[in-house]
């Protein structure tokens, strides 16, 4: 097992983005629905500055972004959209530190890692930042130098939690495949060379000295041995994107002590199942890998499939609940 496994996940936790615009209301639920495992929500339905770009983008140092209609773009000084961004997340840590009073334990904040963000925030020509090597190793530092200085300031109004840090990273597999489209949209941007990524991540986890870091897409093919090289102590995935050929890459990662957080529970309203056929193709993978029943509450954190800014609020309240009554179902009947 790896220095990562030291650290103990909880069974269950969310993604992150959840309906609504009422910062108490959604830290209420988190807090309530997760007690072991609280993550500071983010509500994108508030607008420009509360989605996941413009968030990440407000937490930049020496590096500013506001809205044009193709998107996000990097400009030279702060302005409306930085401060209604930095105002958002201000809302919703003072929630979160209302809801969390003698907290200890597990805590999770969320972030857009630095290719995600390099593919998504245009620089002043319209082109994605990711077209420029200079301009993403740019990024990347003020990423990095603003995520210190987050998570010191949850530290800071949290004292009791053991931080966990999430980087989102949807467009990652895009990126090392060359499928980002350009400003254009006839072309593509090159891949980015898979040492660089590895690197970049590897700098931006370093962050978050001695506290664990997982990384997040919901995207098909996620690069499980890249992100575990990089540093990442948990990968967090969408588990019905899986097919048999990533058993192999599955197997090492857990044999190699990176936790899974399996997206197990839809992001959008639907049926749910009963809380063991949650978990069933969880089960069945671990059979499929050989690995012991045991090691599965060890190793395995189980989540919605995405983030559930989609959802209804009732419904992402019940898909909160669902996520904590499987683990208990996968806890206490591995086989």
């Amino acid at each position: 097992m790896s220095e990562n496994s030291q650290f103990s996940f909880g069974p269950a936790t969310g993604i992150g983005s959840m309906p609504g615009g009422d910062a108490r209301e959604a830290a209420r639920t988190v807090t309530g629905s997760f007690e072991t495992f609280p993550h500071l929500p983010e509500l994108p339905a508030r607008g420009p500055g509360a989605d996941m770009i413009g968030r990440t983008a407000g937490l930049l140092v020496e590096l500013y972004a506001r809205v044009e209609p193709s998107g996000w773009r990097l400009g030279d000084r702060p302005g409306r959209d930085t401060r209604r961004a930095r105002s958002w997340l201000g809302e919703d840590l003072d929630a979160l530190e209302e809801f969390t009073q003698e907290y200890q334990g597990r805590l999770k904040v969320q972030a857009v890692g630095p290719w995600t963000l390099a593919a998504a925030l245009e620089l002043r020509n319209g082109e994605a930042t990711l077209s420029d090597p200079g301009a993403c190793r740019d990024l990347a530092a003020s990423l990095a130098e603003g995520l210190r200085l987050h998570l010191a300031e949850v530290r800071r109004r949290v004292p009791g939690a053991q931080i966990v840090l999430q980087l989102d990273e949807p467009s990652l597999t895009a990126v090392l495949r060359g499928q980002v489209r350009t400003a254009s949209g006839y072309r593509t941007h090159r891949a980015v060379d898979r040492q660089i990524v590895e690197a970049t991540l590897r700098d931006v986890v370093g962050v978050h000295d001695g506290g664990p870091v997982v990384v997040h897409s919901c995207a098909p093919d996620v690069p499980f041995a890249l992100l575990r090289r990089a540093g990442a102590a948990a990968v967090s995935f969408d588990f019905s994107l899986l097919t048999e050929r990533d058993d192999e890459v599955i197997g090492e990662a857990v044999e190699s002590g990176t936790r899974l957080f399996a997206g197990v529970v839809p992001g959008t309203d639907g049926p749910l199942s009963d809380p063991g056929g949650s978990v069933m193709g969880v089960r069945t993978l671990w059979r499929r890998l050989g690995l012991r029943p045991g090691l599965l509450p060890e190793a395995v954190t189980l989540t919605p499939a995405c983030g559930l800014a989609g959802a209804s609020p009732e419904y992402a309240r019940r898909a909160l609940a669902h996520c904590v009554l499987a683990a208990r179902s996968l806890a206490d009947n591995p086989e």
